[in-house]
């Protein structure tokens, strides 16, 4: 029985071709246990990397479950410890270390739960077309058959749960999981079963069928917008405004720091009136400002 739930849900995944070599994140959790059974499965050569937050005590016991299944399943094991002060933006500021230490291309459990989570959270903080077609798949760079950074995004959170349930595998229980304090676990734990209950359907289907769509126009979007210049200051005041919007956040996350939050929506604003000659220059994040000399667009460090 474990065996045919194994292959029902492999055959909604998406994995690369097999012994092709793959790191996996794995936390310890549900859906990252089931990632690494699903990507041995898939004949992945595969590494589990587990990352210590040490944010709470006995964290560092859960790489030895994590370590442990990656025996019994015949994939390779490595633990990586980075340090993380408690305080505001706990979950994005862990998040940032984590990915640090993790290499391009690391596969994550994410499932369509955390699509849809990820799609209000962004909607509650006011995002456009992009932040509403929530996490990128992450299509591989790499030649050959497609496969993605996140292949359980069409799996459910209930069959990771019941995947590890069959194999017997103990998944460790992160608390951090029913923090109030943590927006996320207010949208699981309260939005997501309100609009269940008034729209009398389960809404993580209807989000992530609807991420997809925007997904879809928000590809072709960029794609438009980046046949333009954004340094054009006349071309970038003549084109679509949604285009232009697109072409000048593109070139300011171009030289930003990674980490750095996409640029605001009135920092693109600012930019495009430069561009259109109603301001001589402007500030945007990460110390820069953007001002228009014959014709062009360019960034200079901010003066102190």
């Amino acid at each position: 029985m474990s065996q045919e739930l194994v292959g029902a849900l492999l055959a909604r995944c998406w994995f690369p071709p097999a012994g092709e070599e793959v790191t996996a994140a794995v936390s310890g959790g549900a859906d990252s246990l089931a990632l690494l059974v699903l990507a041995v499965e898939a004949g992945c050569a595969v590494t589990a990397v587990h990352v210590d937050h040490g944010l709470r005590p006995g964290s560092g016991q859960e790489a030895q479950v994590v370590a442990a299944a990656a025996a019994r399943l015949g994939a390779a094991f490595r633990a990586v410890q980075v340090e993380v002060e408690q305080g505001p933006d706990l979950e994005a500021r862990a998040r940032f270390a984590r990915y640090r230490v993790l290499p391009p291309g690391v596969l994550t459990g994410h499932t369509a739960d955390d699509q849809a989570e990820t799609v209000l959270l962004n909607l509650i903080r006011g995002a456009g077309l992009p932040g509403l077609a929530g996490m990128a798949a992450g299509a591989s760079p790499r030649p050959g058959p497609r496969w993605v950074r996140r292949p359980l995004l069409g799996l459910r959170r209930t069959e990771t749960v019941a995947l590890c349930q069959a194999l017997h595998l103990e998944p460790v229980l992160d608390p951090s999981n029913d923090d109030p304090r943590f927006l996320r676990n207010r949208v699981r734990r309260e939005v997501l079963p309100l609009l269940a209950e008034v729209g009398q359907r389960d809404p993580v289907p209807i989000l992530c069928r609807q991420a997809a769509v925007m997904a879809d126009d928000a590809s072709l979007l960029d794609q438009l917008a980046g046949e333009l210049d954004a340094t054009d200051a006349r071309a970038l005041a003549g084109a679509p405004l949604p285009l232009a919007r697109r072409a000048v956040r593109a070139w300011l996350r171009a030289g930003a720091d990674a980490e750095e939050h996409p640029p605001s929506a009135a920092e693109v604003a600012r930019v495009l009136a430069v561009a259109r000659g109603e301001a001589v220059a402007c500030e945007v994040a990460g110390g820069r400002r953007v001002a228009r000399s014959g014709g062009r667009l360019r960034i200079d460090a901010a003066a102190p």
